[in-house]
């Protein structure tokens, strides 16, 4: 009979430090699914509103336009519509059997990171204009 015992939250963590690069951009790529999906329902409903007449939409964008958390997250949906995208065209790649060796899975794993990071810092300016 085997004895096992509850090793605390502080060994639990320790095991992210073992993911690969692939195990990471696994675990981005399902997440920035589920939010990208999120958004979807949260756009539906935002589009609605034009039922209602074009008034309220105007009213209803103009609206959400105006608050500064809206904005900040629409740089975060940039962030995950882009790294979702790049990711998935590294897949693509690694499907068609186009750097399938670890080395190149971790380099395009970090350049998909890096080159979203660049895209959505430049950006920024574009989404937070006229923020007052």
């Amino acid at each position: 009979m085997s004895q096992s015992y509850d090793r605390g939250l502080v060994e639990d963590f320790g095991r992210w430090r073992e993911f690969s690069a692939g195990m990471w951009a696994w675990i981005f790529h399902k997440f920035t699914g589920w939010v990208l999906i999120g958004y979807l329902f949260t756009h539906i409903s935002v589009l609605s509103t034009a039922l209602s007449g074009a008034e309220a939409y105007t009213t209803t964008l103009h609206t959400l336009e105006s608050l500064l958390v809206v904005r900040v997250l629409e740089v975060g949906l940039l962030a995950v519509a882009v790294f979702h995208i790049l990711n998935g065209i590294r897949l693509l790649f690694i499907d068609l059997g186009i750097g399938l060796d670890l080395e190149t899975e971790k380099k395009s794993f970090y350049a998909s990171l890096i080159l979203t990071g660049i895209i959505v810092v430049a950006s920024v300016p574009t989404f937070l204009a006229g923020v007052a």
